[in-house]
């Protein structure tokens, strides 16, 4: 092994003795630096897995809030739409309201302005038969020369009217 050992430059013994500081040096490693290192990996690992599932919740939880935002907004729409439509209902019932009383209080008036005129009336009418029946009874009283009582006279001026009625 001497032309061994001379032609490579390997000492048996140095490369035993090498690979057992290899070995030793891959287990210290591994129990004192990789199981450490690892865990820190995993643990920073776990911590970004639950940033992104936070965030992820979050990102839900703010579609989820628009979402129910939206179908608010809607509703408010509608509910606005509704509101303006009763007030125009409202407004118009109104309206026909007022101009139900309006026309009633003029109906009223005319009525009473009608009942007014035809009282008016009558009352000229019988003002013009007591001033004819005044008259009548003077003329007629001249006429026969003598007064005349009150049966007599009324009978004088109903004939009177009825004749004037009569032209007509």
């Amino acid at each position: 092994m001497g032309e061994f050992e001379a032609l490579l430059g390997v000492n048996p013994w140095t490369a035993l003795f090498a690979l057992a500081n290899f070995l030793f040096l891959f287990f210290m490693l591994r129990r004192f630096l990789f199981k450490p290192v690892m865990k820190m990996i995993d643990d920073r690992q776990k911590e970004i897995d639950g940033l992104y599932k936070d965030a992820e919740d979050a990102k839900k939880d703010a579609q989820a809030k628009q979402q129910e935002y939206d179908r608010k907004l809607s509703a408010a729409q509608q509910t606005s739409e509704q509101l303006v439509r009763e007030a125009v209902a409202r407004g118009q019932s109104r309206e026909e309201e007022i101009l139900r009383q309006a026309n009633a209080q003029a109906s009223a008036m005319m009525d009473k302005a009608a009942d007014d005129i035809a009282r008016e009336k009558k009352k000229a009418v019988n003002d013009a038969k007591d001033e004819i029946s005044v008259i009548a009874l003077s003329i007629a009283g001249k006429v026969v020369g003598r007064e005349l009582n009150d049966a007599d006279h009324a009978r004088l001026v109903d004939g009177f009217i009825e004749e004037l009625g009569e032209d007509k």
